[in-house]
C-alpha cells in the first residue's frame, strides 16, 4: 500500500512539473524583457543621433573652410599675376587714388593692375578689401562703384580687425621685387552655433620681374 501511494505521489509531482514547463513566460518576465529591449533601443538610438549630429557639424565646417580656402587661393593667384600694387589703408574701397604703387604694413585692402592685359587706368583696378568682417572683391571698372563688388566669404566667417595685407617692394625704383603677405584672422560659426577660431597667412611674390 505504501508503495502504491508513493507511485501516485511521484506521478502527481511529474504532472505538476510538466504544467510548470508548459505554462511559458509570466507577465512580470514579459515586462522585464520589454523594458530591457526598450533600454537597448533607446541607448542605440541616442548614439545614432549623436553620430549624425557630429557628421552634420563636420560637413558644415568643411564646407565653410573650403570657401575660406577658395577666397585665399583667389587672392593669391590674382595678386601673383598682377602689378602696380596699392595699399588701401583702413579697408575703404573708395580712396581718392589707387594709381600710385606704395608700401604699407597694415592694409585693409589692396588694389592692383590685373595681368590680363587690360590698359592701365587709375579707376581700372582689381581690388580686394576687408569690410564689415567680410572680404570683398571687384574686377569691374570703375573700382569705386560699390555695386561692382562681390562678397567672397560667407556670413559664417567673421574676419577680425587683425587681418589685412602687407605690401613691400611695390614702389618704383626701390630695387625690390613686389611682395604681398595676406593674413586672415577670425572665427567660423557653424549653423549649429559652434565657433572655431582660425589663422591663415600666405605670402605672394609678383610673377613679373621688377628689380
Amino acid at each position: 500500500m505504501k508503495l502504491f501511494f508513493k507511485k501516485i505521489i511521484n506521478k502527481n509531482n511529474k504532472g505538476r512539473k510538466a504544467l510548470v514547463e508548459m505554462r511559458g513566460y509570466t507577465l512580470i518576465e514579459t515586462m522585464i524583457a520589454v523594458a530591457l529591449f526598450l533600454i537597448v533601443i533607446t541607448t542605440g538610438l541616442g548614439a545614432l543621433l549623436s553620430a549624425n549630429s557630429l557628421q552634420k557639424k563636420s560637413q558644415d565646417m568643411r564646407s565653410i573652410l573650403d570657401n575660406l580656402n577658395f577666397a585665399m587661393e583667389d587672392m593669391s593667384r590674382n595678386i601673383r599675376t598682377g602689378y602696380n600694387f596699392v595699399c588701401i589703408v583702413g579697408g575703404s574701397p573708395l580712396p581718392s587714388d589707387v594709381s600710385t604703387p606704395n608700401n604699407f604694413h597694415n592694409c585693409g585692402g589692396i588694389a592692383f593692375e590685373s595681368g590680363t592685359g587690360r590698359i592701365s587706368d587709375p579707376l581700372d583696378q582689381w581690388v580686394y578689401y576687408i569690410s564689415n568682417n567680410r572680404i570683398f572683391k571687384t574686377t569691374k571698372s570703375p573700382y569705386d562703384d560699390s555695386s561692382n563688388y562681390i562678397q567672397l566669404t560667407p556670413d559664417e566667417i567673421n574676419i577680425d580687425a587683425a587681418s589685412g595685407f602687407v605690401v613691400t617692394g611695390a614702389e618704383p625704383g626701390d630695387g625690390k621685387q613686389p611682395f604681398i603677405t595676406i593674413k586672415l584672422v577670425g572665427t567660423i560659426t557653424t549653423p549649429q552655433g559652434v565657433s572655431t577660431p582660425f589663422y591663415l597667412q600666405t605670402s605672394v611674390s609678383q610673377r613679373i620681374m621688377d628689380m
